[in-house]
């Protein structure tokens, strides 16, 4: 009976080693593993949505997938990255929630971090430094999603794409234009994630009225860089007023919130922790659009009308199918409206550049 017992327990053993530490050549093997998939709980334990996240490794990518990890709507995460992503996937694995992890190292197995997914946020790419601007980022983020897109349209075409990987103004028509080369291409799936600019507004603006920023809610449409970020201060809810100097100061924090956080870091690093926060806040209103709540509404980088540029910032209504309506700015005050055609003049030039790359 003992001898059973012990060879029950090795089995126990084998079985969860191999769930956690799938060898890559099983991985690569479809279904020809001794742990069939089908019996494996990695196949998702719960209920709930598959969600990929590309740069799980790095500064945003491992707050983030720890914040993912806790999401009661995710049923199986896969963490890619192209170093570290054992040890990470290791650590994240320990947390009692529901939602299985599994872990992909390199190109080689992007394919199967992508296979089945419905959705995949991407905080790919170096960060920031002091001095540098978004657009300093551009060589090198841009071939990193361009890469990371090609794998998306190829392996789950039906995903929703969350792009947080900088310059989003420009790496965001950068994802439309490999999708449309590919022939995949749905302009409702694809949000570049603005989400760290209503997050500080709320914040700024809650400290200057003296509100919990949880009771606050102020839109920010245009792009994602700069003068692009503009606040719509005249819409804030709950209503408030502002004087022309409280206006101009908030707005410039809030326009300045990254550098605020890169040149306090001292070249340690960019906005990080207050990046993988908010977007998961707008990872789960897509995954609550995907389930069918109702009124899911967030601002966002999208394929847009609102304005004369294919993309622009504003709120859109989340659903089953993505991106179910886009809003139009609203009124806006005298200071707001000179602000959008700076934002559209400075906007105009890092789309074309996205643009100019992705179709070289």
């Amino acid at each position: 009976m003992q001898q059973n017992g012990g060879g029950d327990a090795s089995q126990r053993i084998a079985t969860i080693s191999a769930h956690l530490n799938p060898p890559t050549h099983k991985l690569q093997m479809e279904g020809k593993t001794n742990l069939e998939v089908a019996n494996c709980r990695a196949k998702g334990g719960s209920s709930g949505f598959k969600v990929a996240i590309l740069g799980a490794s790095g500064g945003i990518g491992q707050p983030l997938s720890m914040l993912m990890k806790m999401n009661p709507l995710v049923s199986l995460l896969h963490l890619y990255d192209v170093a570290n992503t054992p040890g990470v996937t290791s650590d994240i694995s320990h947390m009692d929630t529901g939602a299985v992890v599994r872990g992909f190292l390199g190109p080689q197995q992007l394919e199967n971090a992508l296979t089945g997914m419905d959705l995949v946020i991407i905080p790919a790419g170096v960060p920031r430094k002091p001095g540098m601007t978004r657009d300093d980022l551009f060589n090198i983020n841009a071939g990193i999603v361009k890469t990371l897109c090609e794998g998306i349209a190829k392996c789950c075409p039906k995903a929703i794409v969350n792009i947080i990987s900088n310059p989003v103004n420009s790496t965001v028509p950068i994802a439309a234009e490999v999708f449309k080369k590919a022939g995949t291409y749905d302009p409702k799936k694809l949000l570049g994630v603005t989400m760290l600019d209503v997050v500080r507004a709320n914040t700024f603006v809650a400290e200057v009225l003296g509100l919990d920023p949880r009771e606050v809610d102020v839109p920010v449409v245009g792009g994602h860089a700069g003068v692009t970020i503009l606040p719509l201060l005249s819409q804030i809810k709950p209503p408030r007023s502002f004087t022309p100097d409280e206006a101009a100061y908030l707005t410039s924090r809030i326009q300045n919130g990254g550098t605020e956080v890169v040149e306090a870091k001292a070249g340690a690093g960019s906005a990080t922790l207050s990046m993988a926060y908010a977007a998961v806040k707008f990872a789960d209103a897509c995954l609550r659009g995907l389930r069918g709540d109702a009124d899911v509404i967030k601002c966002a980088f999208v394929p847009s009308v609102v304005t004369e540029l294919p993309f622009f910032a504003s709120k859109v209504r989340l659903g089953r199918n993505g991106i179910e309506e886009i809003y139009t700015l609203g009124p806006m005050n005298e200071f707001e409206r000179a602000g959008l055609e700076m934002a559209k003049k400075e906007l105009a030039g890092s789309i074309q550049k996205g643009i100019s790359f992705a179709t070289k």
